[in-house]
């Protein structure tokens, strides 16, 4: 399947499921195809690039339009993935054309040279293999580890709920249900908090309507001009390093710092039901084109350094505001339930990252899917143990982890 038919099948999944949010928009030009293969191949993600760059290259020639780059560039960038990929046969015919279209192109000429050495290399390897009666392939093939074979079970989940092609098991969805939240707090009895339930057991919660506009655009310029590049806790170091599997710009804004801010962590506090007295600060995020963060878990497992802010134990809940819709792309999903929650500007979803035990809730596993066209922006408040011991009381029975239920297999759809 083609990328622009794959975008064509997702939009139709997102505009199936907001009917309201979502408008035709414009076919991807051939400017859109080539920022999001820049994105990806600076990710080193050249096997999802590849496809972008000819895309790219197909809609440049049926668009005769001028932009910033050539057809020779997008020629040239074609031949490196090629290369990266591990075909130098084909990367030496791109940059032939590369080079035959810009002479004048010295990258080209250079990159023609390192391809003939690559490709004089990998027949000597396969003559001397030949000789020896040992594939290089054979000698460095290593057997898959369990936990291999299992991420890439997850990935492959991950890919099929970014699409929104699965649904939770008929169990769970005849079970979910709509509600006004009014008891977590006095003020709620009056402005009531519409909650829409999407999972159950885990509960995951979405509130709707729970950020205006107005607090929405605060949050961003107070957040713009502190940005940086997206971090994670090293498990073993404890330090914050940034990584492949997470890419976005984040920013921390302190509830002193204005009455908005300290107004939403209130907020949080009424939606919850659980004290601000140990939550992080309000962290702001953006996905640009090509922004994702792959699974993981929001809490600190027990071979990992604990995520232990201001001394106040582990991230007992999680919850995310949703500050845009997103036209293609950059669902929440959680790879264990087979739910996905596309953004709603304004809503925020609510889960609890650990069981009443206080174990890790191994099914909260989740993931940022891949934003293909437009800007995503979210903010999110981790909420820790600390000082809720009487707002969530501790079960009474010890739970391991990952025992406690069994989870419903998620379900793929079969039609639309």
């Amino acid at each position: 399947m083609s990328p622009a038919r794959a975008l064509e099948e997702l939009f139709e999944i997102l505009s199936s499921r907001f009917k309201i949010k979502f408008t035709l928009i414009t076919p991807m030009t051939a400017a859109d195809c080539y920022e999001l293969a820049m994105v990806l191949y600076k990710a080193q993600d050249y096997k999802d690039a590849l496809p972008w760059f000819n895309e790219a290259l197909k809609k440049y020639k049926e668009e005769n339009e001028h932009y910033q780059f050539t057809e020779s560039d997008i020629l040239e960038f074609i031949g490196a993935t090629h290369f990266y990929t591990g075909d130098a046969r084909t990367a030496l015919e791109y940059s032939k054309k590369t080079l035959a279209i810009n002479p004048k192109n010295i990258r080209a000429a250079d990159n023609i040279i390192l391809y003939q050495k690559s490709i004089a290399e990998e027949e000597a390897k396969l003559l001397i293999s030949q000789i020896s009666g040992e594939t290089e392939e054979k000698k460095n093939q290593k057997p898959l580890s369990y936990e291999d074979i299992q991420y890439e079970k997850e990935l492959k989940n991950y890919e099929i709920l970014c699409r929104g092609e699965m649904d939770v098991p008929p169990a769970i969805a005849k079970s979910l249900f709509c509600r006004y939240l009014t008891e977590n707090h006095p003020f709620l009895k009056l402005a009531r908090i519409k909650v829409e339930y999407r999972y159950l057991e885990p509960d995951i919660m979405i509130f709707h309507d729970v950020m205006s506009d107005d607090e929405i655009e605060f949050i961003k310029e107070t957040a713009q001009p502190r940005f940086r590049r997206a971090v994670v806790v090293d498990a073993v170091t404890g330090e914050s390093v940034p990584v492949k599997y997470r890419i976005s710009k984040s920013a921390w804004l302190e509830d002193h710092e204005s009455r908005i801010i300290a107004r939403i962590s209130q907020r949080v506090a009424d939606m919850t039901g659980l004290s601000m007295d140990t939550a992080e600060h309000l962290q702001v995020v953006n996905y640009g084109i090509g922004g994702h963060y792959e699974p993981h878990f929001d809490f600190s497992r027990k071979h990992e350094s604990l995520m232990n802010y201001r001394n106040a134990g582990n991230r007992i809940g999680t919850v995310l505001f949703y500050m845009s819709d997103v036209a293609q792309g950059g669902a929440t999903v959680f790879t264990k339930l087979g739910v996905s929650l596309f953004p709603i500007k304004g809503a925020a979803a609510f889960w609890y990252n650990l069981h009443p035990s206080c174990e890790g809730d191994l099914a909260t596993r989740h993931a940022a899917c891949p934003v293909l066209r437009g800007s995503k922006w979210v903010s999110n408040k981790w909420i820790h143990q600390g000082g809720q011991e009487l707002l969530r009381p501790c079960g009474l029975q010890y739970q391991e982890e990952g025992v406690s239920r069994r989870i419903p297999k998620p379900i793929l759809k079969t039609s639309r």
